[in-house]
């Protein structure tokens, strides 16, 4: 309940703004937007057409944009730093946490990259190059170095007073890292434990030394697969001879999980997860205009197999009414398979041992919903039309689909993993391919064998 009442204030407090701004009160806004987190003036950000934006971004604090570009998805990001000077984008990169500063770089034209570059001070260079040296989406990627490390010999009094004299911790701190005299990591020690064991004990006594460490180049979708698994809420990243390098937070995973899953959504559309809703017409149109060209391509295809049988059509213009019903049961049934096997393998459930049980099942699914939608088609059509011949002839060939649509919808995200291309972005398409053929070619083929005279 408070989220939702706070949800309604953002939204309240949004259109306000916008409402303001459309009124010229601009002083008004630069007030109002003074008073705002970062990730509100972000989504008020991602709400405006283009041309708001850009009002919006020169009344907005230099002091906030750092916090603010953060926040904001690539597309959106990238239209305004493209008018921002490579001075002011450095400046607001300079408390940028290391893994929203490699994500921003990355996206950034060459020519835009170097200027931000060469703008930076050398520090900050230094940083930027550390963090651009990990692969993206990998756990160096996402991980912060801002850890706060212990030695095992020092006892919890040493340890208080020395947190004591940095003042502050980084964000997110729930533990700290223990290392040897090589920064290789050894251990955890909570802050619960710090806090209420006695003072006197040493670091070694009260440490965690079974804490797990996450490999520098693991793959970010299973560090959160890890973090679910264990409910961490931070832990420590270490390279090939367990150094500590540094760490990662659950709001870095929620950032992950997050992207996943629009990532997910997004490609079955055909659409970038990073769309800006209000990018200009054109740039949408070229986007969204390849899948269309591709799903045109497919929707030619079963065209071309229905073409063979034109003469049947002519014959028995029955057919084409009740044509669509094949090949569109098949394309729900393969899409809920293809929509739980990508699950699957998003959330590691299905592996090279357990592959094979899965085509089973979802053959035998196939073959028993294949079996029940049959039988009921086939008494539809044949009260309907009064044949039943014509009502056994759809039955066979929704059962061939749906049969067929099970076991694509199975072993194609299986078979476009192994070729490293992106089952949730192809996988629709090949399999509204599959079922549409299966499903003409086995209706029509069917009816012209038995049919015809």
């Amino acid at each position: 309940m408070p989220e939702a009442i706070e949800q309604d204030n953002t939204q309240l407090r949004l259109h306000e703004i916008t409402r303001a701004l459309n009124s010229g009160m601009f002083v008004h806004v630069r007030r109002m937007l003074a008073h705002m987190a970062p990730c509100d003036i972000a989504l008020l950000l991602e709400s405006s057409p283009h041309k708001g934006r850009t009002v919006l971004w020169q009344l907005v604090d230099s002091d906030l944009q750092g916090d603010i570009l953060e926040e904001l998805s690539e597309d959106v990001r990238n239209g305004i730093i493209s008018q921002m000077d490579p001075a002011l984008i450095a400046a607001a990169t300079e408390d940028m946490d290391d893994d929203d500063l490699a994500e921003m770089l990355r996206s950034l034209p060459d020519t835009i990259y170097q200027e931000v570059i060469g703008s930076m001070a050398s520090q900050d260079r230094e940083r930027a190059a550390l963090a651009l040296s990990y692969p993206e989406e990998s756990a160096g990627a996402i991980m912060n170095t801002d850890t706060v490390t212990i030695r095992p010999d020092v006892t919890l009094d040493v340890v208080l007073r020395y947190l004591r004299l940095k003042g502050e911790l980084p964000e997110g701190t729930d533990e700290l890292y223990v290392v040897d005299k090589d920064n290789c990591f050894i251990g955890a020690v909570s802050l619960a434990l710090l806090l209420t064991r006695s003072p006197d004990l040493t670091v070694r006594t009260v440490m965690d030394d079974h804490c797990e460490s996450i490999p520098v180049t693991m793959d970010e979708s299973e560090v959160a697969q890890l973090f679910e698994r264990h409910n961490w809420i931070s832990a420590p990243v270490v390279d090939e001879h367990q150094h500590l390098l540094g760490r990662i937070t659950i709001d870095d995973i929620v950032d992950v999980i997050r992207e996943d899953a629009e990532h997910s959504m997004m490609s079955m559309a055909g659409l970038d997860d990073e769309e800006d809703t209000f990018a200009p017409v054109v740039k949408s149109t070229k986007r969204r205009s390849v899948w269309l060209g591709v799903n045109l391509i497919t929707a030619l295809l079963a065209a071309f197999v229905a073409s063979f049988f034109e003469s049947t059509l002519d014959i028995l213009p029955v057919l084409a009414v009740l044509n669509g019903i094949v090949p569109s049961m098949g394309g729900v049934a393969g899409s809920q398979t293809l929509t739980l096997v990508i699950r699957g393998m998003a959330v590691g459930h299905i592996n090279q041992a357990n592959q094979r049980f899965l085509l089973a099942k979802e053959f035998a699914i196939g073959a028993l919903n294949g079996v029940l939608w049959a039988l009921l088609i086939a008494g539809v059509v044949a009260l309907w039309k009064w044949d039943f011949t014509l009502g056994c002839v759809i039955a066979f060939a929704m059962f061939m689909n749906l049969l067929a649509a099970g076991i694509a919808g199975a072993s194609i995200p299986l078979f476009l993993k192994r070729l490293n291309i992106d089952p949730a972005l192809a996988g629709g398409v090949v399999l509204t391919t599959v079922t549409d053929i299966v499903g003409i070619f086995a209706f029509l083929g069917t009816a012209t064998w038995f049919l015809l005279p």
